[in-house]
């Protein structure tokens, strides 16, 4: 009988706290709207001969508004929406010629409620490498495919100066073999450039994302192997493409040729390390050799072919 005694005060005792639980509210804390939401813009290199800019396509934007926390950048470019917390930015546009684009910006308050503005820039860019689009799209459409047959089409080295001269701008930390046995999953991805009217455009139409350790511990996967969209939702599909002028360190210290190419829309080239801005090392029409940087954590050097390599 007290066995049964001690047992009915354990269950009421849980019924109670269930019963407080229900009655308890939480608030989440007032939720307030940005108000008075301003942009404004200021194209750079400005002046009397040149009312466009100076043809580097570069634009400084600052918005403001009451109660907002953050402010999102949709430049009206096809590129990514970006967030600035003080609302100052700077973005570069890289479409050749002078353009015209509907640039909105969201203040963010708490909740997530946000105030739209909209601006209109004008800008010219005058930077462009038709030789490089030649190559990467063939003037039309073209495949490309891991190097997969030569030492070195993946390496690692330091984003910056590391212990010798110029230590960055190749891979000096680790260079792949030929057909690495531990990375094959990779090699079924085909990248294919298109040349558009304005540009060109990028899409991986087969093929994984390798996830290198050293950046899978940000997202939380395992790492040093292969996944899909369920892991990196930007792997496929078409994304557009810009040409800029590299400014990099490594770029300009290592001779690189110049020119970096954006990709859209969170868009890379199966390896992912939460970046999409490529600089292009070396190009011709059956080579391609870049260089991207994972945050300051580390550079990674990859080449591709245009002739898809066949393992004997």
């Amino acid at each position: 009988m007290k066995r049964i005694s001690q047992y009915m005060i354990i269950v009421l005792s849980g019924l109670f706290l269930i019963i407080s639980s229900c009655d308890k509210q939480y608030e989440l804390g007032e939720l307030t709207t940005p108000t008075n939401v301003t942009v404004s813009h200021e194209v750079v290199g400005v002046d009397n001969e040149n009312p466009n800019g100076d043809g580097s396509g570069l634009v400084e934007f600052t918005a403001t508004a009451d109660n907002a926390i953050t402010y999102s950048f949709d430049f009206g470019d096809g590129n990514d929406i970006e967030v600035a917390a003080g609302g100052k930015i700077v973005h570069r546009y890289s479409i050749p010629g002078l353009v015209t684009y509907d640039v909105v910006v969201s203040a963010v308050g708490t909740g997530g409620i946000t105030s739209s503005k909209s601006d209109q820039v004008e800008v010219l860019s005058s930077f462009s490498d038709p030789e490089a689009l030649e190559f990467l799209t063939g003037g039309d459409s073209k495949s490309w495919y891991w190097a997969s047959d030569l030492i070195g089409h993946a390496g690692m080295g330091p984003v910056y100066d590391d212990y010798g001269a110029l230590d960055y701008t190749w891979p000096n930390w680790w260079q792949i073999g030929a057909w690495d046995a531990d990375k094959a999953c990779m090699y079924a991805a085909e990248f294919v450039f298109t040349k558009t009217g304005n540009g060109f455009t990028y899409e991986q139409i087969s093929g994984p994302a390798f996830i290198p350790g050293t950046y899978a511990g940000t997202i939380g996967v395992e790492g040093d192997v292969c996944h899909g969209e369920d892991v990196a939702p930007a792997l496929y599909g078409v994304k557009n493409a810009t040409f800029a002028p590299s400014s990099t360190k490594a770029s300009i210290d290592g001779g690189y040729r110049g020119t970096s190419f954006k990709i859209s829309g969170g868009g890379f080239m199966c390896w992912w390390v939460g970046a999409s801005e490529y600089d292009i090392i070396e190009i011709s029409d059956n080579i391609l050799k870049v260089r991207i940087e994972e945050g300051e954590a580390a550079a990674w050097y990859h080449t591709f072919t245009s002739v898809k390599p066949v393992q004997k």
